[in-house]
């Protein structure tokens, strides 16, 4: 660009200001801002801990009872008054008799892969399963974090966990860490 050019882009604009770059600039930032969105939301998919328990309330499974799949075949929320410590989450239940089942079995009720979705485990990678997306396989609970996950472990569970089982172990200790 010509030094008359350069000028005359100066006055009209008052402080050198370039409308073109400019919005390069404010594109650019609303891209930092769409990674960091899209960043974070898979790290708070994403988790650290044996048991995946929210990091703000410290409720193992969203606060949902986990022995209500079993004797509701349904996902149903817990009530603060019947809550339980186990492997250092608050589970909640719907009722003292759900509290006292699980309290006295938590590895059956518990989710299984400490509420990983099954299907990432056997990718070797862990991924915060939802508790409204789940099966029960041989007296186990499982949960999912997408719905595809969960209709391909279905169509073959025994292959599923088989694979989950062998990747589970190194994971769980590298979660321990």
């Amino acid at each position: 660009m010509t030094a008359q050019r350069q000028e005359r882009n100066v006055s009209r604009s008052g402080y050198g200001f370039r409308p073109g770059i400019a919005l390069i600039g404010f594109l650019a930032v609303l891209a930092s801002l769409a990674a960091l969105a899209g960043f974070s939301s898979a790290a708070g998919a994403q988790t650290t801990e044996r048991v995946i328990v929210n990091r703000y309330t410290g409720l193992a499974i969203e606060g949902y009872d986990p022995v209500a799949y079993f004797a509701d075949a349904r996902a149903a929320l817990g009530r603060p008054e019947f809550e339980a410590s186990e492997a250092g989450a608050v589970w909640r239940f719907r009722n003292e008799s759900n509290r006292a089942s699980f309290v006295a079995h938590p590895e059956i009720y518990g989710p299984q892969f400490g509420g990983y979705d099954p299907m990432d485990i056997a990718r070797g990678v862990t991924y915060a399963g939802n508790p409204r997306l789940w099966l029960i396989v041989g007296q186990r609970l499982y949960l999912f974090g997408r719905e595809e996950h969960r209709d391909a472990f279905a169509a073959d569970p025994a292959r599923r966990l088989r694979e989950a089982k062998e990747r589970w172990p190194a994971l769980e200790q590298e979660l321990a860490r």
